[in-house]
């Protein structure tokens, strides 16, 4: 399957699944030949077209398609910071946006390791500060977090991973979404994470 088809197929897949809703969230993915292929602005992820897909270089430059979506200087800001990343995903998941909302979260890792496969997939998740969506502003204080962490939580918004390929950073982030809303179950509740020692000894495995 080609990368334009792996894209169409998974944002049709976030959409049906409500992972994310109307004409919000992004996807994009490094092609054969080091361009991105990437969603272009105000086409809901259902709608994708393989043929219609926006192609610009990791520069930020227009080569292809249509208008690329206005965050694409974020996963462009991913792509810098960890070379090996193939694919980036970004969407308004419900639960993962509540979160992202609440006072009392820890900024530097904004969920518990509540279970084994989000130390396995996820590790930690920093909360960066409110931006504007397509504020070219946040480009670089996301490539800074992102040097560290291939999974960020933007305020008020809604999560963004990169990985090796897309099927990676889709786990990824559907991890965080569960994560979300079995901590939004439990809130005010007595919790048990996963001791430390296990969630560092699974990431280093996994991740």
């Amino acid at each position: 399957m080609s990368i334009a088809a792996e894209i169409t197929e998974l944002g049709a897949s976030f959409f049906r699944r409500g992972l994310t809703f109307g004409r919000t969230g992004n996807i994009s993915a490094v092609d054969a030949d080091g361009t991105v292929l990437c969603t272009p602005t105000g086409v809901a992820l259902d709608r994708l077209r393989p043929q219609a897909l926006s192609r610009i270089t990791i520069g930020g430059d227009h080569l292809d398609g249509p208008a690329p979506t206005k965050e694409a200087f974020l996963h462009l800001a991913l792509y810098r910071a960890r070379p090996t990343a193939r694919a980036v995903v970004h969407t308004h998941s419900t639960h993962s946006v509540a979160v992202s909302c609440l006072r009392d979260v820890d900024r530097s890792n904004a969920l518990p390791v509540l279970t084994a496969y989000y130390a396995m997939r996820v590790g930690a998740l920093p909360l960066l500060p409110y931006y504007a969506p397509g504020d070219p502003e946040l480009g670089p204080t996301a490539e800074l977090v992102a040097a560290d962490h291939h999974a960020l939580l933007l305020a008020n918004h809604g999560p963004i991973v990169a990985g090796a390929d897309l099927a990676e950073a889709a786990d990824a982030l559907e991890e965080i979404e569960e994560t979300a809303k079995v901590y939004l179950l439990l809130h005010g509740r007595a919790v048990a994470p996963v001791p430390d020692d296990e969630a560092r000894r699974l990431e280093e495995k996994y991740r």
